[in-house]
């Protein structure tokens, strides 16, 4: 308790983190030289897209579906380029495990075990050699039966792999021994770095080996393509899995591990090769290593030196944070490969990593993510974290507690047959259906994510002017649930509904205003029996209110529906009479809690209201510091005497699809569509306007706390 209590205490100062300072990117080189220094950072050739105007590589999700570069315009190229990669492969099967421990992610946990695959093998690494000569070039393969490593025929690669393009030495020897649409012996030969057995290299004829490999070690002992492969090409393997009289299969002929069963011999194998470095991590045939590594200015530059005596050598952690260079020191769009130094690489003594500081602001509360970053964005957060609980620096495996997959703003993208999409201004709407201004092509309308490239965005500052920032907010919020997309469209129902609850704060708090202002002290006691009941009433609603908006906000995020409730306690308050706007210690509370609840809503309207309301004279209730401003002030808690009472849900009563009011219902059967009917039946509520008429249908929305009922008019 004591650490929540000095969490939020810290919570509530501002945080801020921009991921483009160097204050921040310090920490990700930091993580980086410590990938590479446990041996999961490297370099290969890969097939990028390349800009050729921009001058830089761009992300798949950077190129349209025309193949075009969403910034530039120009046609991307395929192009190898020596990258860097980060080996997330080694952590596939831990993170594969620890999702059975994490909680239903709106269907997240389903993709992201999709996106890693069935974790049944590892890649191992080799060597390559021609002519009996070392290259100093490295090939690593994928087999799905490492146990069976010593009965290995041949390594094979796609006629697409890095070695045959882009500047690999071997590139010469590789593609004189390509022959299109057949399976290729090379000159190339591959020596397995743990068990030091050398085989050939083998061009396969098909351009995909199965899931997403390009190159796969060769086991006829445990393939009968692989058999059929080396009995072709006349390669040797030997037999080295045995079958016991029970079924048994044991490795022979396989150095230590002869003997051992295969599971045995699988988790043995593998953890030699890990502990030598040589590959071993278990994983899928279909993931791939994450290729990190930009040709563009903006990004964080990677820590490292490339020395030409001595490789690649990352920068001492004391020299964190490589900084980009000055722009004005640049030459050409690409930039200058060498800065000065004293220009590039000036800054402070960074502070050590602090274990402490990780352990107790993570794992975070809440990730709040669209479902398009499922398998990219939370796999590396995932990994990263993954990475630093195993190297001991934090005690945490998983980094988020709670995931929110939020839906997208969606805009009208209007096309043309050829795909292109059109700006606003050059399209004709005059006409029943819109057409391209120019030559009058009908054009497709879709509702697509916004992006510059569809010209389908809306000028954030436009909007705010029109509506004011507080009525944006609003209508985001109560248009849709969290996880749902919204159609921008602000002529909906939803704008002029968040309008006119505005307008019912300002009049509700302006009333209350005057009534305390107008000379006549509050006197509670003056209050008559019905109006007590009536302020009871109010209490009870606005107990009730604040623990279905705080579930919302630190449970389910429902965040339309916090907007719901706050509109049904105003709605309460404002049909409150004279008297009690004056006399009633429950209404001035109420209304306290609703500008409370309401202001990381709408924070510049409740600012204001809190203001005025600061300043009335003779205040009833003295929960708040009005001394501070709306958004300083502590949550609205519910009342010690309504916790005692069961808890109760304010479940709203339509009649074919028309509001009719409330009523309370025991929180334990507001899930139970049978027991709220009977509820209601039962409610003066629902005798007055249901006793005698007859119900076709009801339907219960527990999220959203409403029933409705059609009945026949």
């Amino acid at each position: 308790k004591k650490k929540k209590k000095e969490r939020l205490l810290v919570i509530q100062m501002a945080q801020e983190i921009t991921t483009c300072l160097p204050d921040y990117y310090k920490w990700t080189q930091y993580l980086f030289i410590k990938l590479y220094e446990a041996g999961l950072a490297y370099q290969k050739e890969a097939l990028v897209n390349w800009d050729p105007v921009d001058q830089t590589v761009l992300a798949n999700e950077q190129v349209n579906e025309y193949g075009c570069s969403w910034r530039s315009g120009a046609k991307v190229e395929k192009k190898y380029l020596r990258q860097w990669f980060i080996k997330t492969t080694a952590y596939a099967k831990a993170m594969q495990d620890a999702l059975a421990d994490l909680p239903e992610w709106y269907g997240i946990k389903e993709m992201q075990a999709h996106w890693i695959g069935d974790c049944v093998g590892c890649h191992l690494d080799f060597t390559l050699k021609v002519d009996g000569q070392d290259t100093g070039e490295k090939l690593t393969a994928y087999t799905a039966t490492p146990e069976a490593i010593y009965g290995i025929s041949h390594v094979a690669i796609s006629p697409s792999h890095g070695l045959l393009h882009g500047c690999s030495s071997l590139k010469t020897a590789l593609q004189k021994a390509l022959v299109p649409g057949r399976d290729c012996l090379t000159p190339v030969m591959a020596v397995n770095m743990l068990t030091l057995q050398e085989v050939p290299v083998v061009i396969m004829a098909k351009p995909d080996l199965e899931g997403s490999l390009d190159s796969k070690i060769g086991i006829p002992s445990t393939s009968s393509e692989d058999t059929r492969l080396a009995q072709a090409l006349g390669l040797p393997y030997s037999e080295v899995i045995e079958t016991s009289p029970d079924g048994t299969e044991r490795l022979s002929g396989s150095a230590e591990f002869t003997g051992m069963t295969r599971q045995d011999a699988f988790v043995a194998l593998t953890r030699k090769a890990r502990g030598m470095r040589v590959g071993g991590h278990v994983t899928s045939n279909k993931l791939k290593d994450w290729l990190v590594s930009r040709q563009r200015y903006w990004g964080t530059p990677i820590p490292i030196v490339h020395c030409p005596a001595c490789g690649p050598v990352p920068v001492p952690l004391q020299d964190l944070p490589v900084t980009l260079p000055s722009i004005t020191s640049l030459t050409g769009r690409g930039g200058s490969p060498l800065a000065s130094a004293l220009e590039w690489v000036n800054c402070s003594c960074p502070s050590p990593f602090s274990s402490a500081l990780a352990d107790f602001w993570m794992p975070v509360d809440l990730y709040i993510g669209g479902k398009e970053h499922a398998v990219m964005h939370l796999f590396y957060a995932r990994f990263f974290s993954h990475f630093c609980h195993r190297q001991k620096m934090v005690k945490h495996r998983e980094p988020f507690h709670k995931l929110l997959a939020q839906g997208l703003i969606k805009g009208q993208t209007f096309h043309l047959l050829s795909g292109q999409c059109l700006k606003r201004e050059d399209i004709d709407f005059t006409g029943p259906t819109p057409v391209c201004a120019k030559t009058k092509e009908r054009l497709e309308v879709t509702w697509e994510k916004m992006s510059k490239s569809k010209h389908n965005g809306v000028d954030p500052e436009e909007i705010v002017a029109q509506y004011g920032i507080d009525t944006i907010r609003l209508y985001i919020l109560f248009a849709a649930p969290p996880e749902k997309d919204i159609l921008w469209d602000v002529k909906t129902d939803a704008l002029p509904g968040v309008l006119r609850w505005q307008q019912r704060l300002w009049s509700l708090t302006t009333r209350f205003i005057e009534a305390r202002t107008s000379g006549t002290a509050p006197q509670p006691q003056l209050l008559n029996n019905k109006e007590k009941a009536k302020a009871r009433s109010l209490w009870e609603y606005k107990n009730a209110v604040i623990t279905q908006v705080t579930t919302h906000f630190t449970e389910d995020f429902a965040l339309n529906s916090v907007v719901s409730q706050l509109m049904g306690l105003s709605g309460a308050l404002s049909q409150a009479s004279q008297r009690l706007v004056l006399h009633s210690p429950e209404f001035e509370d109420a209304l306290c809690a609703l500008l409370v609840m309401a202001a990381p809503l709408a924070p510049h309207i409740t600012s204001e209201l809190w203001a005025g309301l600061a300043l009335v004279p003779s205040k009833l209730c003295d929960r708040y510091a009005w001394d501070a401003g709306v958004m300083l002030q502590a949550w609205p808690t519910v009342d010690s005497q309504f916790l005692q009472k069961p808890d109760m849900v304010q479940m709203a009563v339509l009649i074919n699809n028309k509001a009719c009011g409330k009523i309370p219902v025991p929180q334990h059967v507001a899930q139970d569509q049978d027991k709220v009917h009977e509820f209601v039946l039962q409610s003066e509520l629902g005798i007055k306007l249901l006793q005698g008429r007859s119900i076709r249908k009801a339907f219960l929305s527990p999220r959203t706390a409403l029933i409705n009922f059609l009945v026949k008019e």
